[in-house]
C-alpha cells in the first residue's frame, strides 16, 4: 500500500496543546465499522456503548520524564531525550543538534532549576541524531531523570524547559493506571480514562485486563517509504501475564469482547494471540498492523486521532478499513475535534 494514501490535511488550530481539564470530559467519536456510521459522544459515556462481560484491555507502561536539557563547555544549550540504559551508566539518547557536539566532549546536564546536575561523556555519535553517553553518576537512570527530566512531549505540543509547566505536564501525561516505568512517550488512549470511570465500568460488569508495552521511538517513526512494506517497526519490549492472560480468555470464552485501549494494547494482544486465545508471554515485538492484517484477538478499540502517514494510522485503518477512518476523520475535523496526544478519543466498534 502507499504510504501517501494515509495522508489526510488537518488545520494547525485543532492540534491540542493541553488536555480537557477533566480527563473523562473529552469528546468520543464512535465509528461503527461494518457500516461506517458514526456518532458523536462523550468519553464520560463510553459505557453506554459497552456490554457486561466486555473486557478493556489497558497498557499499564508508565512514562518516564525522559525528555531532558544540557549544555555544552562552550555554553551551547542541548535538548536531548533518553532512549533506554545501553549498559551500566550509558544511556543510548537521541540530541538535538547533535552533528554539533564531538566525539569525547564533556556536556554538563541540568536539572529543572537550570542548575548543574552533572556531566557526561559523549561515548558516540550514530545515525539520525542518536548518540551514547556516559552519564558521571553513581545513581540510577530513573533516579537521574527524577532530577533532571521533563515529560516527553512530542514535538508538535510547544513546550519549553518551565519546571512549573512540566509538572503539570508530568500528570496530564500519564494514566491514571501507570504502573511500570520505561515507556518515552505515552499510550494516549488511556488518558481519557479516571478512576472514578473504570469503577463505573467495573459496576457495569466491564472486566479489566493490563498488559505492558514500553513506548518506544519506533511507535511515531515516521514512515518516510514511499510503501509501507519497506517501513521496519523498531522492537519494543511488552509483556502480558498469566493472570491477565486469563481474565482475557476467560471474557472471550464467555462471549465477551476483547476492546483494546490504543494501538500499544492491540500490538501486544495480536502478538501474543494464539488463534482466538491469547497467551502469557514477553519479550520484544516489531509487529506492523497494517491494511491487510487478519486481526486474531481484538474485537473494538479505543483510539485517539493519529498523524498522517504514521504507523498508528495505518494500524487504525487496518482495523476499520481505509475509507472508514478517512471518513471519520473527516467528520472529525468539520466537527472541531482535537487531535494527537491531548485530543479526543475514538471507539472503532
Amino acid at each position: 500500500m502507499k504510504t501517501e494514501r494515509l495522508n489526510y490535511y488537518l488545520p494547525r488550530e485543532l492540534i491540542a496543546q493541553r488536555p480537557v481539564d477533566v480527563r473523562s470530559e473529552s469528546r468520543l467519536l464512535v465509528l461503527y465499522r461494518c457500516g461506517g456510521e458514526l456518532a458523536d459522544s462523550r468519553f464520560e459515556r463510553v459505557g453506554e456503548f459497552l456490554s457486561a462481560g466486555d473486557c478493556l484491555v489497558l497498557n499499564d507502561t508508565k512514562v518516564l520524564p525522559a525528555r531532558f536539557f544540557g549544555r555544552r563547555g562552550s555554553g551551547g544549550k542541548l535538548e536531548g531525550l533518553f532512549l533506554r540504559q545501553a549498559a551500566a551508566g550509558v544511556w543510548a539518547v537521541m540530541l538535538k543538534g547533535a552533528g554539533k557536539v564531538k566525539m569525547g566532549e564533556t556536556i554538563h546536564l541540568t536539572d529543572r532549576e537550570r542548575g548543574d546536575f552533572c556531566t557526561a561523556e559523549v561515548l558516540e555519535k550514530l545515525e539520525d541524531g542518536e548518540c551514547r553517553l556516559r552519564v558521571e553518576t553513581e545513581a540510577g537512570c530513573e533516579s537521574v531523570l527524577d532530577r533532571i527530566g521533563f515529560p516527553p512531549l512530542p514535538p508538535y505540543i510547544k513546550r519549553g524547559d518551565d519546571a512549573n509547566q512540566a509538572a503539570i505536564d508530568r500528570l496530564w501525561y500519564q494514566t491514571v493506571y501507570a504502573r511500570k516505568a520505561g515507556a518515552i512517550a505515552a499510550p494516549t488512549a488511556g488518558l481519557h480514562f479516571t478512576k472514578q470511570l473504570i469503577q463505573r465500568l467495573k459496576k457495569g460488569g466491564i472486566d479489566f485486563a493490563f498488559v505492558t508495552l514500553h513506548v518506544g521511538p519506533g511507535t511515531f517513526k515516521p514512515v518516510t517509504a514511499e510503501s509501507l512494506d519497506e517501513h521496519k517497526m523498531e522492537p519494543e519490549r511488552f509483556n502480558i501475564s498469566i493472570e491477565n492472560a486469563g481474565i482475557i480468555n476467560t471474557a472471550r470464552e464467555k462471549g465477551g469482547r476483547i476492546i483494546a485501549v490504543g494501538t500499544t494494547s492491540v500490538r501486544v494482544l495480536e502478538t501474543a494471540a494464539e488463534g482466538s486465545r491469547v497467551k502469557a508471554a514477553g519479550g520484544e515485538t516489531t509487529l506492523f498492523i497494517k491494511p491487510g492484517y487478519e486481526f486474531k484477538l481484538v474485537d473494538a478499540m479505543v483510539t485517539n486521532f493519529h498523524l498522517p502517514k504514521s504507523t498508528l494510522l495505518a494500524l487504525a485503518a487496518a482495523f476499520a478499513g481505509l475509507e472508514n477512518i478517512l471518513g471519520a476523520y473527516r467528520h472529525a475535523i468539520e466537527q472541531r475535534y482535537r487531535f494527537y496526544s491531548y485530543g479526543d478519543a475514538m471507539l472503532i466498534l
